[in-house]
């Protein structure tokens, strides 16, 4: 892709908060460049960080928004318009709610004690489900879905063990950085059914 920046392009970079240092260094991420050389150079580093900050580079390769962003670059200049791609106000929220504050919880009547905090970190967490969800691989109902596959599953054999299986889930920020929830989502995109908690009155079943 070639592209030829004029002045409409560059009134909807800046208009947008991109410069053309960053268009160049997507550019070349794009063609698969050799790009040893950043670590020679401290603001090229840091420039490199600002496009995975913003979305548009993720684990050494661009993001579907970066190559979007690309693409309305190619276009002539009447046509140019650069549309940023934003994740809805309320969807860390969502994922945020579902994640356990701690590993105490009740199941099927039984109550589980535990000794660990695991929603930590709140804004670096936020942030990391903003670049997943802008990479396009996962959405948010992918991410809360997996989440609620694995709790149900923890719960279910911590009741069925007598042991408390939830503690084995990693704090907020580890289960993100270290991508805990692909498998889960594998699950609930082939349609995986959470197991009912049964509900108790008095020690009996309802």
């Amino acid at each position: 892709m070639t592209l030829h920046l004029t002045a409409s392009h560059l009134k909807e970079l800046y208009k947008n908060n991109y410069t053309v240092d960053m268009i160049v260094l997507l550019q070349l991420c794009h063609e698969d460049a050799d790009l040893n050389f950043l670590c020679e150079n401290s603001k090229l580093n840091a420039l490199y960080a600002t496009l995975e900050r913003k979305g548009l580079l993720a684990s050494g390769g661009i993001t579907q928004v970066g190559r979007e962003l690309l693409n309305s670059l190619s276009k002539s200049e009447d046509e140019v318009k650069i549309v940023k791609k934003r994740v809805k106000d309320d969807s860390f929220d969502r994922w945020w709610a579902k994640y356990p504050g701690t590993d105490s919880f009740e199941y099927n009547g039984k109550k589980f004690s535990g000794t660990r905090a695991l929603r930590v970190k709140k804004e670096d967490c936020k942030a990391k489900i903003h670049k997943i969800i802008l990479e396009a691989e996962y959405t948010i109902d992918d991410l809360i879905g997996a989440l609620e596959i694995e709790l149900s599953q923890k719960k279910e054999n911590s009741f069925k063990t007598g042991q408390n299986k939830l503690s084995y889930l990693q704090n907020s920020l580890t289960y993100l950085n270290q991508k805990t929830y692909e498998p889960y989502i594998e699950l609930y995109k082939a349609g995986h059914k959470i197991k009912e908690e049964q509900k108790y009155v008095g020690g009996v079943e309802v």
